[in-house]
């Protein structure tokens, strides 16, 4: 997901918008995560709901009129918060603005945590998407990635929550670990077609600054996949899922039919959208911004009344043309150059020589009015990016 705040300052041209609530309790914290967690204690969730309903009654006004489109629990592991204390958020949710039947409501869950009878609860609370950070199914890997659960509790997680009723599932799959072979990686997308999910996202490793992994990140190096594997596992992967009918629609994202992420596809979209909770961006009128992060500085902006920010910007109108283009080219679908500038702003000779450039190089492909990522693009996008912004 775009959480990083790395979202034009340009908004899309309707009322429909997303919610984010950032729930930062987790039970252990990987070597790889760069997110703001916290303890798993009551004494925190209970913090955190009184502060989460001061933020949300400063921020609820100026969702008026406003259509919610997704909402969603990401973190952390919001799937510890609890079914009772979600439906309370949901409940602020639908007093304050309302949201219909179809809008999507994703939960991110860890495998360990997940059972029948807790997803049934999540369900009933108003949870239509569960989002399981699976990573891997080898056990050797998720070790080295300091998960604490195993291939088979991956496997169990994902038919408990199909069984509990939750239909659209996505599951996190990460390729280029430490010591991944190739066999390995095809084993996974091999156990990943027997699983009832509607949903992949793919993402390789990176080694953030402030993480274990970036502390022993000379040693780890030693046995990471080379460029030419790397690429051999995206390339399969690719292969194996369009043959499992996850059809990828994004750099990163793989669905079946009717199922693409409403959630994130608005961030590649530049919808607006609402962060609430410790550490949670936010990207609207025009401007983006982060939450504080951490709990007890967050509580104490929100008792005296203010909006707990410590990170704002808004970009100059060509440089969030470049980086609106520059994300929304990620969708396989192309962006309409047309459409784009009606909606949006005329691009800059600059913006359209980079285009030209890129064309000439076999980075992107024109038809008409639509430009798209060549294969060639989409292997090597961030090639594409560092040009275009």
């Amino acid at each position: 997901m775009l959480m990083n705040g790395n979202i034009t300052s340009l908004s899309a041209p309707t009322d429909a918008i997303s919610l984010y609530f950032h729930v930062p309790f987790c039970t252990h914290k990987c070597g790889y995560c760069h997110f703001y967690v916290i303890p798993n204690k009551e004494s925190h969730k209970k913090l955190y709901m009184e502060c989460l309903e001061k933020e949300w009654i400063l921020r609820a006004p100026a969702l008026k009129d406003k259509k919610i489109v997704s909402i969603y629990f990401g973190g952390g592991t919001p799937s510890l918060l609890g079914a009772k204390y979600l439906h309370k958020i949901l409940h602020w949710v639908q007093r304050d603005v309302g949201y219909e039947l179809q809008t999507e409501i994703t939960l991110e869950a860890n495998p360990e945590n997940v059972t029948s009878a807790s997803m049934r609860e999540y369900a009933q609370a108003g949870v239509n998407r569960v989002s399981l950070g699976i990573q891997t199914l080898n056990d050797s890997l998720l070790k080295t990635l300091e998960r604490t659960h195993n291939g088979e509790k991956a496997v169990r997680a994902v038919h408990d929550t199909f069984d509990a009723g939750i239909l659209n599932i996505t599951v996190d799959l990460m390729y280029d670990l430490p010591r991944q072979t190739l066999s390995i990686w095809e084993d996974t997308l091999s156990k990943i077609h027997e699983l009832p999910i509607k949903h992949l996202s793919l993402y390789n490793l990176t080694i953030e600054p402030h993480t274990t992994f970036f502390k022993h990140q000379d040693q780890l190096k030693k046995h990471l996949p080379d460029p030419e594997m790397s690429l051999k596992m995206y390339e399969m992967a690719q292969e194996r899922l369009n043959n499992y009918q996850l059809k990828q629609y994004e750099i990163s994202a793989f669905a079946k039919n009717g199922y693409q992420s409403k959630h994130n596809t608005g961030y590649w979209k530049a919808r607006p959208f609402l962060g609430l909770g410790p550490s949670a961006y936010s990207y609207w009128e025009g401007k983006r911004f982060r939450n504080i992060a951490n709990l007890n500085r967050y509580a104490l902006l929100l008792k005296e009344g203010a909006f707990p920010i410590d990170f704002e910007e808004k970009l100059d109108p060509q440089a969030s043309l470049r980086e609106l283009l520059a994300i929304r080219i990620r969708l396989m679908e192309g962006v309409n150059l047309e459409d784009f500038t009606t909606h949006y702003g005329k691009l800059d000779q600059a913006t359209w020589d980079s285009l030209k450039n890129l064309e000439l190089q076999g980075y992107v492909e024109r038809d008409s009015q639509t430009i798209r990522l060549t294969k060639q693009g989409v292997l090597f996008y961030d090639t594409v990016a560092v040009e275009l912004i």
